[in-house]
């Protein structure tokens, strides 16, 4: 098995007969999946999207993968193919077709009518190429191949890639499960075909790679959707992804047999079921939608609403709703169900709206107490079987945090890949496939791109300390006048202190402390003021820290007069 080491430099040029695997995202991580291949100089992106950020991420908005490896290369870039339309695949696309917006778009018809309304947004009129499965298309030094994949979003796609330099294939998100809302079910004879003809390098979905069976089918969450339909009083506020057209789709069924009324709250759930439904990926019963603005038209027990927000996202209408911000004010008798999984990160967030809900007297239906969701993404069972089916001669773990990726190496291992061809590796690390083997070979700058508010890459992890470091410690701020000729004090220091439990009166203490501390530096022949700021604030903060043991923000200002 092979590791990523911290000594790894950057990787020699790729061998004529070389085909290069560079994950930018989602190794590592549930989130941001973009994957680089390269040969004959020539690439070709298979996804691009976004990571949603953590507690320990204050201010930022969305976080992209680093386009700096492909971004002076852009016009060797093939196309972009598309597996399946959730956002963290699909999320950053606008982001790197501002860099170059005539780049290929290749994807189901779903997934590409999901890209487009993003892209309208953005005002980029993208090229695109819509694929089914068993469709094969060349682009460039790359032969492609699509999967029919069962995932929780219709019209999931694997790839096969064939190249000079050997066979790729990518399964994107996937999972087995043989009784699908839709009735379309993973390839296995595809797979099966494909590893007849031989895959090199097999990229597999790692999500669930650690829990033991199978996925429970969707078919089975039915029962428990409905009882909850039974057994509600007033209102049902559903939330789920905005993309998870089948969980929509199950809601919309138990409504119309509940004889409900359904709106849908939230701007990305009204676009996306609008495309869903036009598309025919959604069958909406004939007169159940209803507009938000005519919920007063109806009584509580007539109603359902199907919102965003399933994840705690602090600007999505569920927690709104939660914080009493919203239109729809919560209240006893309602009935909240989350039909959704914790996406890890995202636990703190969800428990505090579910905290907040039963709160203000409503239900709450999770995951947790009721069998309401299921997951989208293969168990070790099922990927066991996919391994003995297509028989890859090497395997490389892909979506997942290390201990997901980890799992599903021991897994290929159980069915017989030898440990040396079962490839792990995190963003940026580089991977070639020569003569039959994959291995490490290099690493590449892959850094978080952070999107914070209208500015994109500006924010850095030095900022972002010093955020958390004002919302867990506060800040104090110091400013002293000094005589421009003496060098001596002439008014201060006055300190300000915000965020602090104990009274400003406390503070006072460290004035003598900062007066001898100038006092001294002066002496010392200290004058120049960045110096005196830095005499400052180590002052300030050996007080701080002993005396109340804390390590605010400390804003050191130093005047001449």
């Amino acid at each position: 098995m092979s590791h990523p080491h911290p000594e790894l430099t950057t990787p020699p040029p790729l061998p004529e007969n070389g085909l290069r695997v560079v994950a930018l995202g989602g190794l590592g991580e549930i989130g941001r999946n973009m994957t680089v291949l390269e040969t004959k100089g020539r690439l070709l992106i298979v996804d691009c999207g976004v990571l949603f950020p953590e507690d320990h991420h204050p201010g930022v908005d969305l976080i992209l993968p680093d386009f700096s490896y492909v971004q002076d290369r852009l016009d060797d870039v093939e196309a972009i193919v598309l597996t399946h339309g959730h956002e963290d695949h699909i999320g950053a696309v606008p982001y790197l077709l501002r860099l170059k917006g005539d780049i290929p778009l290749i994807g189901s018809t779903l997934t590409l009518a999901l890209v487009e309304a993003k892209l309208k947004e953005h005002r980029i009129r993208p090229f695109t190429l819509a694929v089914r499965e068993g469709q094969r298309e060349r682009v460039g030094a790359f032969d492609l191949e699509f999967v029919a994949v069962n995932h929780s979003i219709p019209d999931a796609l694997a790839v096969f890639v064939r190249t000079e330099a050997g066979t790729l294939l990518h399964t994107g998100d996937f999972k087995m499960d043989q009784l699908p809302l839709d009735g379309r079910i993973t390839d296995l004879r595809a797979f099966a075909r494909l590893g007849e003809e031989g895959v090199d390098l097999f990229l597999t979905d790692s999500t669930n790679a650690d829990m033991p069976g199978f996925t429970t089918p969707e078919l089975e969450i039915a029962p428990a959707i409905d009882k909850v339909f039974r057994h509600a009083q007033r209102r049902i506020i559903v939330a789920c992804f905005s993309s998870h057209v089948h969980r929509v789709q199950q809601v919309l069924d138990a409504a119309a047999k509940a004889g409900r009324k359904v709106a849908f709250v939230g701007r990305s759930m009204i676009r996306n079921m609008g495309i869903a439904a036009d598309l025919g990926y959604l069958h909406v019963p004939d007169g159940i939608l209803v507009d938000i603005k005519r919920l007063g038209d109806l009584r509580d027990d007539e109603l359902v609403l199907i919102s965003t927000g399933s994840q705690g996202e602090p600007m999505a209408a569920l927690s709104r709703m939660a914080n009493g911000d919203h239109r729809i004010n919560v209240g006893p008798g309602d009935t909240v169900l989350l039909a959704s999984s914790l996406i890890p990160g995202n636990e703190n967030a969800v428990y505090r709206v579910i905290n907040g809900l039963m709160r203000l007297g409503a239900a709450v239906v999770h995951k947790g107490n009721a069998k309401v969701h299921v997951s989208g993404h293969a168990s070790a069972g099922e990927l066991l079987y996919c391994y003995n089916i297509v028989r890859p001669r090497n395997v490389m773990p892909v979506h997942g945090e290390w201990r997901h990726m980890f799992a599903n190496a021991q897994l290929a291992i159980q069915t017989g890949v030898p440990e040396r061809n079962v490839v792990l590796a995190e963003d940026g690390v580089v991977v070639d496939l020569v003569d039959g083997h994959a291995s490490i070979t290099g690493v590449v700058d892959c850094g978080y791109i952070y999107v914070d508010g209208t500015n994109i890459g500006g924010t850095d992890e030095a900022l972002l300390k010093d955020r958390r470091i004002l919302r867990d410690e506060g800040f104090i701020t110091c400013i002293v006048v000094l005589d421009a000729a003496t060098g001596k004090i002439a008014s201060g220091p006055e300190i300000t202190a915000r965020g602090f439990v104990e009274s400003e009166e406390i503070f006072q203490q460290v004035i003598p402390k900062v007066e001898r501390a100038i006092e001294e530096a002066v002496a010392n022949g200290v004058r120049d003021d960045q110096q005196l700021q830095q005499v400052i604030r180590r002052a300030v903060g050996s007080w701080v820290g002993g005396k109340i043991r804390r390590r605010p923000m400390i804003i050191p200002v130093v005047l001449q007069a």
